[in-house]
């Protein structure tokens, strides 16, 4: 682990709370359980006594998992038992979002109204469900949200120029992301090695990695700025962030260390599916969840394509090999206007409507290509 990251300390390894190390070669932990980076257990108790003791801890999320929604209230609700002063930050939203965010737990706004005035759709596109029981749980306690993220197109904007060709006023006084570890760059590298018409090289490569550590930074800067925001409470602020941001120490935690923020710890929730060591160094605690795909929803849909934001809508930046965009003949450089008869602006958008998509029905999509306006139909197969 890198040594910035502040461990557990000596009292969470006494016996009672632990399982002696030759055991744990012998025994997958049981769901509920939560295992240490050096392989120990330890009671759920202990576990949020001692996280109480932090500035910040991270929930990392697979987005589209209803279990780690479920986790992550579990976990906030437990944290809350031990710090009135909690904090919530949230990767979905972006700082523009901040205003709904303060309104919604003032009690100000509706379900509908809270998504439009936050711009969810737009800005993130997930399905708004998996996260409403977590907004409740804040507005019912009155508990702080704030809004972590930037607009994708000032990532882009980043990753594209100079950070000091962009004034600090239009990035949110953002300071320029350390230098990421080798071994982030390396997994950057195979990531966008699997993205459709991805590679290992050129400046496609080295915008995505630009993009991704400009993201890591945003979010490790709105972390700092709420705590220092909030420096006469000293509060412990949970961030909710994509477990990509957050593994092996990198991402997030890296960044916050660069800004000085030690204090921390990054959970993850884990189903070994078998696999009862899990590897060395990925989060400081893990949470085993059992075997939950019976009562996940089914997988959103996909159209198989990367994508970005354009001055007209929905850039397509490269068509996956046998997708729904590529049987419907979507090519790289197409910019999708409209989806069923709705103009999108944002990915955020056009995921959304993707998302809602019901299987063995056709997608009309507006694609404007070349300068001609074309429409395209995209067809979701059955599932079977």
């Amino acid at each position: 682990m890198p040594s910035y990251r502040a461990t557990l300390p000596a009292l969470l390894l006494a016996a009672p709370l632990l399982m002696p190390l030759a055991a744990l070669a012998e025994t997958c932990p049981a769901p509920g359980e939560w295992r240490l980076d050096d392989g120990r257990h330890v009671s759920n108790a202990a576990m949020m006594r001692e996280l109480a003791s932090h500035e910040v801890v991270l929930l990392g999320e697979q987005h589209d998992r209803l279990a780690h929604h479920r986790w992550q209230l579990h976990t906030l609700s437990g944290l809350h038992g031990h710090r009135d002063d909690l904090l919530i930050g949230l990767e979905m939203l972006p700082r523009e979002s901040q205003p709904a965010l303060d309104a919604w737990v003032a009690g100000e706004l509706s379900e509908t109204q809270f998504l439009e005035q936050s711009g969810w759709h737009e800005h993130w596109g997930h399905d708004p469900a998996h996260y409403l029981p977590i907004l409740h749980f804040a507005r019912m306690q009155q508990i702080p949200l704030v809004a972590l993220n930037i607009l994708p197109a000032l990532r882009q904007r980043l990753a594209s120029e100079s950070w000091d060709s962009v004034p600090a006023e239009q990035r949110h006084d953002l300071t320029p992301p350390a230098a990421p570890q080798a071994a982030y760059r390396e997994r950057l590298e195979a990531v966008f090695a699997q993205h459709p018409g991805g590679d290992e090289s050129g400046d496609g490569l080295e915008r995505f990695i630009a993009a991704q550590l400009a993201w890591d930074r945003a979010m490790a800067e709105g972390i700092h700025e709420a705590l220092a925001d909030h420096a006469n409470d000293a509060p412990l602020l949970v961030g909710l962030i994509g477990q990509g941001h957050l593994t092996y120490g990198h991402g997030v935690p890296h960044q916050l260390a660069d800004l000085g923020v030690t204090a921390q710890q990054t959970l993850l929730p884990w189903q070994p599916d078998g696999q009862c060591q899990p590897p060395a160094g990925l989060a400081d605690a893990l949470y085993a969840l059992g075997d939950e795909g019976g009562f996940e929803p089914a997988p959103p849909a996909r159209l198989g394509v990367m994508i970005e934001s354009h001055a007209d809508g929905v850039l397509i930046q490269a068509v996956g090999g046998d997708s729904i965009a590529e049987r419907a003949g979507l090519v790289s450089g197409d910019v999708i206007v409209e989806a069923a008869g709705r103009p999108v602006a944002s990915p955020g958008e056009l995921i959304a409507v993707v998302r809602d998509q019901p299987p063995g029905t056709l997608l009309p999509l507006g694609v404007s290509r070349q300068g001609d306006l074309e429409e395209v139909l995209a067809r979701f197969p059955l599932r079977h």
